[in-house]
């Protein structure tokens, strides 16, 4: 898979999470203010990512960019949102669950 599509699955997954957590947070369709902001926010930070060859998630990242009051609430999303995302979009949860086993493995393994 190219970079340019890593990067654009990645970005799509984290607005149907953001969007999934403030359609059942917030109500109403659409994102609320708050939302907008941490989807428009995630989107940029995945955009100048240097590190987006080599990794899987930015949970096993070395590096956070995050600000921690946006991590704060990208954790927040993922806590409520990712269970959920099993009757969304199972496979996608299938290849997270296999992409983070893979990975612990390979970090496991690096001095």
């Amino acid at each position: 898979m190219d970079l340019q599509s890593k990067r654009e699955r990645e970005k799509a997954m984290v607005s149907e999470m953001i969007a999934l957590y403030c359609e059942k947070k917030h109500g109403g369709k659409g994102l609320c203010p708050a939302c907008a902001a941490l989807d428009a926010y995630a989107r940029m930070r995945s955009d100048k990512c240097p590190f987006m060859e080599t990794k899987t998630f930015c949970s096993n990242c070395k590096v956070h960019c995050y600000q921690p009051e946006m991590r704060a609430r990208i954790r927040e999303v993922m806590r409520f949102a990712g269970p959920r995302m099993l009757f969304r979009h199972p496979g996608a949860v299938l290849r997270h669950m296999i992409e983070t086993k893979r990975e612990k493995r390979r970090l496991e393994r690096e001095p």
